[in-house]
């Protein structure tokens, strides 16, 4: 059998992640995006372990399905074509946090287990260790060789995959807190680790000008933080439906196909940078400046190419023998907000993915196997030339570094900007043969991104008047903030009005806006109030300014305007002294 398999994930009870994400969401967005298998994530979390027992039942060996009333409801809601199949398999990530050497070490850990009893018998070692109650993803005081043996005491058939190897800050390859071999981590247990996560931030082919990796398989998997997310990187199987033939392919390689990746520019951590001074700079580049920020003298955030380089003992990226192969996908939301020129989470898009998944099927079957003629007779032929060019890597890049995501995209501004539906009725040229439309490199990118951001605007107080700025239509959510965003986000005194329509990111420069105040200017985060017409723009604020300002966010009162103002007069009716019903 031919099957995805998408195993890191996260459930409602970790840090910053969506309160969609529970196991009816997940089913319902694995089955959109076509993965069969997907990690629970969380095992470790008493309720949701408690939640899995609740509503999960055996099917094949190892494997867990939804209870079949549970199940129904979730198909019911998903096109036909798109129904499907959809197994469990236990998971966690584990953070742990160590001295050893000369240096604090903190490494993700990815657990699996093929059953409760056994997912439970790590949970009550690891208790008497730390504290696994609080976080779906626990951080533990505890060895990382440790943490190894207690998944391997706790039966046959568990095993443990290091997490996102590459990540600066929490990984076993990390600038910041790694080693520089598997065996330095796990000492005598070195062994008994068979694959290696590669990351959002490096594909395999990066990966194999290491030697020391050529005997592991390399996996991928999305770190969703919320359900829509699943399957941006994933694992491709082809081998019967059970847990224990899973790892045996990840053991031996047979019956493992390989992965769908995300261009690993896109990554928050691709290239070296400093974030706060706006600076992103190729490993030559960082070299040059001793890993300094020319801006500001600071230590910069050393990426994973740069760690990937300075591993490397091979000059060219040749695929060792036995590898799995590997494609590369933007998905498709990205897709279609680029056409359209609208955010990723506006209306509009959202739209036209329902309707192109009603008309064709699960997401990563039209981005990987669908062919472009299929594709362009069922909807606009500029969804076919993106994929198109996608599959053959004619992409223009910019480089993520320093926790800031990469951006992907498929056309030049220029094919875009005359009309919105050209390409309904006419082909595009490719990049390749499009006058000055070769791929931007990482490199060239950064020194464009320097440039960018060398001045700050200034933070003089301002009169009574409101500023006003308006926004470019075609700004992307996931993009880094242009000039005329960056200059309402960082302006401090006096009235501001920003005017802009649909989907130009009104909310991104909010958010960021709410976080620049709290970083940057001190701001006590229960005085930022944050007010919008519907719940659920609330609940997006609510979730981007988790990801910005996770330690402060549950402190930021974010609001409707219904709410605030039945706030108000509860307020003024306990201040009178009035009865509150």
């Amino acid at each position: 059998m031919r099957f995805y398999a998408d195993l890191h994930i996260h459930s409602k009870y970790s840090r910053a992640t969506s309160r969609d994400c529970d196991l009816e969401n997940l089913s319902y967005w694995g089955q959109k995006k076509g993965i069969t298998v997907i990690g629970t994530g969380d095992f470790t979390h008493p309720a949701w372990i408690q939640e899995i027992k609740d509503k999960l039942v055996p099917a094949e060996p190892g494997f867990f399905k939804l209870r079949s009333e549970i199940e129904k409801k979730v198909k019911n809601r998903l096109p036909p074509i798109c129904q499907s199949q959809t197994r469990f398999m236990l998971s966690v990530e584990i953070s742990t946090i160590y001295k050893k050497g000369d240096k604090v070490r903190k490494i993700h850990h990815l657990v699996y287990a093929p059953s409760i009893e056994k997912a439970e018998a790590i949970n009550r070692k690891l208790e008497k260790i730390g504290n696994i109650r609080s976080d779906g993803r626990p951080i533990l005081g505890l060895d990382s060789r440790h943490l190894l043996e207690i998944v391997l005491d706790a039966g046959e058939g568990c095993f443990l995959i290091p997490a996102h190897i590459w990540t600066p800050w929490f990984s076993v390859f990390g600038s910041k807190s790694g080693f520089d071999s598997i065996l330095e981590c796990y000492d005598d247990l070195a062994g008994e680790v068979f694959a290696l996560e590669t990351g959002l931030s490096s594909d395999p082919e990066m990966n194999w000008k290491i030697s020391q990796l050529d005997r592991f398989r390399l996996v991928s998997n999305s770190d969703a933080h919320s359900p829509p997310k699943l399957g941006r990187e994933a694992n491709l199987f082809e081998t019967e439906l059970s847990y224990f033939a899973l790892k045996k392919a990840l053991e031996t390689g047979k019956g493992y196909a390989g992965t769908v990746e995300f261009f690993p520019e896109e990554g928050k951590y691709h290239m070296d940078g400093h974030r706060n001074c706006g600076v992103c700079l190729h490993p030559k580049e960082s070299k040059k400046h001793k890993g300094l920020c020319p801006k500001c003298g600071k230590p910069l955030t050393l990426g994973v190419m740069y760690r990937v380089e300075e591993l490397a003992d091979r000059h060219t990226c040749e695929k060792p023998k036995g590898a799995a192969g590997f494609k590369s996908l933007v998905p498709l939301p990205e897709i279609i907000s680029e056409i359209s020129q609208c955010g990723v989470a506006s209306q509009k898009v959202t739209q036209n993915y329902e309707n192109i998944l009603n008309g064709l099927g699960n997401e990563l079957g039209i981005l990987s196997d669908l062919p472009i003629e299929h594709i362009q007779k069922s909807g606009s032929s500029l969804v076919a030339e993106a994929i198109r060019r996608m599959r053959k890597g004619e992409v223009i890049r910019q480089a993520g570094y320093d926790g800031e995501y990469g951006v992907i995209k498929l056309f030049k501004e220029n094919e875009l900007k005359s009309n919105e539906m050209i390409g309904v009725l006419f082909d595009l040229p490719s990049l390749q043969d499009s006058e000055g439309a070769e791929a931007i490199s990482a490199e060239t990118q950064s020194q464009k991104l320097l440039r960018r951001r060398s001045a700050s605007p200034g933070n003089d107080k301002q009169g009574l008047r409101p500023h006003s700025v308006r926004l470019r239509h075609d700004v992307l959510k996931n993009n880094l903030p242009d000039s005329h965003q960056q200059k309402a986000i960082e302006m401090v005194h006096g009235p501001l009005l920003i005017m802009a329509g649909p989907g130009t990111g009104k909310t991104k420069v909010l958010t960021h806006r709410v976080a620049h105040l709290i970083q940057k200017q001190g701001a006590d985060p229960a005085s930022c109030l944050t007010i919008t017409f519907t719940r659920r723009a609330a609940e997006e604020m609510r979730k981007r300014l988790s990801e910005l300002v996770p330690d402060h966010f549950e402190k930021i009162p974010v609001m409707t305007f219904h709410a605030l103002g039945l706030h108000i007069l509860k307020e003024n009716r306990v201040a009178a002294g009035l009865p509150r019903g």
